[in-house]
């Protein structure tokens, strides 16, 4: 058996997936890195506003609540950002290529093309 977190994985599972022990420390270092994003969030921001209540004076339930709702936004971010390399580096891992994440280009001919018809049957103009 195989630790992965918690859980345990088959002998059978790591041995198809070689990479999954890497995976899984990746995902891992990926969650703390946003838990570690929020405390340092909420701490720094509630610093801030502490400093700028001289200048602002409003109550401290609105200090803490923009510290939090910023901080849940900056770790949501981080951790996807993470998450994307993660995933990343587990499609490397397994087929042997790095995945493509650039949208596709469209060109002048490919916007052009269509016989000018909707698909109700409606003739475009």
């Amino acid at each position: 058996m195989v630790n992965v977190g918690l859980s345990k994985v088959d002998d059978a599972v790591a041995a198809k997936h070689p990479g999954l022990q890497s995976y899984a420390a990746c995902q891992s270092h990926a969650f703390m890195k946003g838990t570690g994003t929020f405390a340092l969030g909420v701490a720094g921001l509630f610093a801030i506003q502490k400093g700028l209540q001289k200048r602002l004076p409003y109550p401290l339930q609105w200090n803490l609540l923009i510290s939090i709702v910023a901080s849940s936004v900056g770790s949501y971010a981080v951790t996807r950002w993470e998450t994307q390399k993660c995933s990343d580096l587990w499609i490397l891992l397994e087929t042997g290529t790095v995945p493509e994440r650039s949208p596709p280009t469209v060109t002048q001919a490919d916007e052009s093309k269509g016989s000018g018809k909707t698909k109700y049957g409606d003739v475009m103009e």
